[in-house]
């Protein structure tokens, strides 16, 4: 039997609790700046620009829950400026 994923399922990537980010994205033109598409356990999704210099997500509401998607953010932060 194999097992099939659920659609309700958050993508894999870098997770912090129910949310996910992949599709992480970095210009060359603004280094601070990541581009990440979000996704959380009940399906929903979007994309979202952070600034890695104060660490604020834009846009400030959406569907995937703010205080997670803040947290993904700083941790993506972290692992870029220390690649």
């Amino acid at each position: 039997m194999i097992a099939m994923p659920m659609a309700g399922m958050a993508a894999p990537g870098l997770c912090v609790g129910p949310v996910c980010a992949d599709e992480i994205q970095r210009s060359s033109l603004t280094p601070w700046q990541l581009k990440l598409r979000l996704s959380d356990q009940r399906g929903q999704r979007e994309r979202v620009v952070v600034d890695c210099r104060d660490g604020v997500v834009s846009p400030l509401e959406g569907q995937v829950e703010r205080g997670y998607a803040q947290a993904v953010a700083r941790r993506a932060c972290r692992l870029v400026a220390a690649a």
